[in-house]
């Protein structure tokens, strides 16, 4: 059964870290786009960060030089290291696998960062 789940999310103090992990199965990470989102309440899904297969990543300006993305392709397995979280950091985050017409979506896990 192909499919992609979360872990790692919870609740954080701000100032605070987490990191985020992605297991697939049923399809192999090495080939893909893979990428991570958010959706915090009342507002639209975004993108967060994303890592093409060579390696290269990009990060939405709210979160660079806080969060990195990472993938071990022989665990078939991607990573989201939240560092400095600040409340607004507060969503669902799902992980994205993209490859040509296929499109996977995880079934996200909560972050809140709270005091």
């Amino acid at each position: 059964q192909l499919q992609l789940v979360e872990s790692g999310g919870g609740l954080v103090q701000p100032g605070g870290s987490l990191r985020l992990s992605c297991a697939a199965s049923g399809l192999t990470l090495d080939s893909y786009v893979i990428g991570w989102f958010r959706q915090a309440p009342g507002k639209e899904r975004e993108g967060v960060s994303c890592m093409n297969s060579d390696g290269s990543s990009y990060y939405a300006d709210s979160v660079k030089g806080r969060f990195t993305i990472s993938r071990d392709n022989a665990q078939n397995r991607v990573y989201l290291q939240m560092n400095s979280l600040k409340p607004e950091d507060t969503a669902v985050y799902y992980c994205n696998a993209q490859f040509r017409v296929n499109n996977y979506w995880g079934q996200g896990t909560q972050v809140t960062v709270s005091s």
